[in-house]
């Protein structure tokens, strides 16, 4: 259990989930209360899908913009302003709800402007959460606040639903821009104290970022795969209101009960993820084997109780395939290229799920729920057959990626002079550790050292003592231009390819 909430030991983080829930809950009882009051207006669902289709737009188009932002100034001072902006244009809502002010026009540009903050505050926030714990838990800290996002979903939609019929849609937007501010307190009384890690000023643009995401093949392969799941393995609210209107003849109740399965398997999901010691490629491989077999069955549900046995699990396995690729979307990139990877990921996500709702619900429509179920189900399997394929030929998954080795090598690069190759007679030092070869990115072949730390080479003997004295002459000549030209280097994994390239001194 204390593995389970490993990230909550840090006070920084512990103060950043509070202020998470409190802003979670106060918008989803936003989205409840914007959503009803559009069909108070308008008394049309097309309208109101209408608005969150604007909501989503800027994400669409402008996210790639919003991580280069992201990666050009420190996360805090982002997240005040956008936080602020939210405020404000919830305050906005309350007047316009109280009022019947503006009509449907200034909801459309309120939602505009909404998204557009969103856009700009997504990337910051994942470099910002990502600063408040330490690299060991960031996975644990990922899945709580995916169990944070679905406790407040729970909680928002419930009590908005209370009040929304009591009070009106304006008092929920008021407490909406009130949680803002506690967000910004909260903001002020974290303390970070390692140094934030941003772009350099030549590689701060948009294709930078690009010209970086296609050096990154394992990167892109989880983004395929998260794009494929997320586009025809998760939109459940389609086939979910399709299979209650439909073959399970549940109706409006049906969906509710359903609904509520989903987020609870939502919450186990979370709890789930945060017991993984670590969130890894394989997690993320039988997550969605599961999620896509199960998919596959519950097309074949009988009833509404045999379906919902098989939502439950599946809504479990979409959060944890979530926080795995968010987990290792940030581990495994340069940080000061963060920003601009998740701005990539957010992306993906919005894409894959606009495309996704409009494909599942055109199929729903011709084939009919139960077969688009069942065809989702076997193309999202044969995705992770792929995905999985692909990655095992470019990692090694039971190894250290790119990112782990760079934390465990952080020695090799303390100084290009400290390092000194060991010749007959003499001891080598610690920090001269090197794997014999690199192959793709992101992947260490073999963990074995070139030199061992701390034994003494003896050449005395044997064909090879000839030689010894060019050796010695070479490892000197090796050092003093080490010593005259040390290399600034960035990221030990080109030092790395360099150095298994170049021959040893036997």
């Amino acid at each position: 259990m204390r593995s389970t909430f490993a990230a909550l030991r840090q006070r920084n983080f512990r103060i950043w989930m509070a202020a998470d829930f409190v802003s979670v809950t106060g918008r989803w009882m936003q989205t409840l209360a914007i959503n009803w009051f559009v069909l108070q207006l308008t008394g049309s669902t097309t309208q109101m899908g209408f608005n969150l289709l604007l909501q989503a737009l800027p994400v669409l188009l402008l996210s790639s913009w919003a991580g280069a932002l992201a990666d050009r100034f420190p996360g805090r001072r982002l997240l005040v302003c956008t936080q602020l902006a939210h405020a404000s244009l919830a305050a906005c809502l309350a007047v316009v709800a109280w009022h019947h002010a503006g009509g449907m026009s200034v909801l459309y540009v309120i939602s505009i402007l909404s998204g557009l903050v969103s856009t700009f505050e997504g990337p910051a926030l994942g470099r910002f959460t990502s600063s408040t714990v330490d690299a060991d838990t960031l996975g644990n800290a990922l899945a709580l606040g995916s169990l944070n996002n679905s406790a407040g979903r729970i909680l928002g939609m419930s009590l908005g639903g209370v009040a929304v019929a009591v009070l009106g849609p304006a008092p929920l937007f008021a407490g909406n821009a009130a949680a803002f501010l506690v967000v910004i307190v909260a903001l002020f009384l974290i303390r970070t104290h390692k140094p934030v890690d941003l772009a350099e000023p030549q590689k701060r643009g948009v294709r930078d970022g690009f010209r970086y995401l296609l050096t990154q093949p394992v990167v892109l392969i989880t983004l395929a795969l998260a794009a494929v799941l997320g586009s025809l393995g998760r939109n459940y609210q389609v086939t979910m209101a399709a299979m209650s209107e439909g073959p399970l003849r549940a109706g409006a109740a049906g969906y509710g009960m359903l609904s509520t399965v989903f987020a609870v398997g939502s919450v186990a999901g979370g709890f789930l993820a945060a017991r993984q010691r670590r969130l890894g490629y394989p997690t993320l491989i039988v997550a969605g084997l599961v999620g896509s077999a199960l998919e596959l069955s519950a097309g074949f549900s009988g009833g509404l109780w045999s379906f919902a046995a098989a939502i439950l699990p599946i809504a479990a396995a979409a959060v944890l395939i979530d926080t795995t690729v968010s987990t290792r979307v940030q581990l495994d990139t340069r940080a000061d290229m963060r920003g601009r990877v998740l701005a990539a990921l957010a992306m993906t996500s919005s894409l894959s799920s606009a495309l996704g709702a409009q494909l599942l619900g055109w199929l729903s429509d011709v084939t009919g729920p139960r077969s688009t179920l069942a065809l989702g189900g076997v193309v999202t399997l044969a995705a992770c057959v792929i995905a999985a394929f692909a990655l095992s030929r470019r990692l090694d998954l039971s190894l250290p990626t790119a990112a782990q080795a760079r934390e465990l090598l952080v020695g090799v690069r303390e100084s290009a002079a400290s390092r000194r190759i060991a010749v007959s007679g003499r001891i080598a030092d610690s920090r001269r550790l090197m794997a014999r070869r690199l192959v793709a990115p992101g992947r260490l072949l073999s963990g074995q050292l070139a030199v061992v730390p701390g034994q003494r080479v003896d050449r005395s003997t044997g064909p090879r003592a000839a030689s010894r004295s060019v050796a010695h002459s070479t490892a000197r000549q090796a050092e003093h231009t080490a010593a005259a030209e040390p290399v600034p280097v960035t990221d030990p994994a080109p030092v790395l390819a360099e150095e298994a390239a170049a021959p040893l001194v036997q």
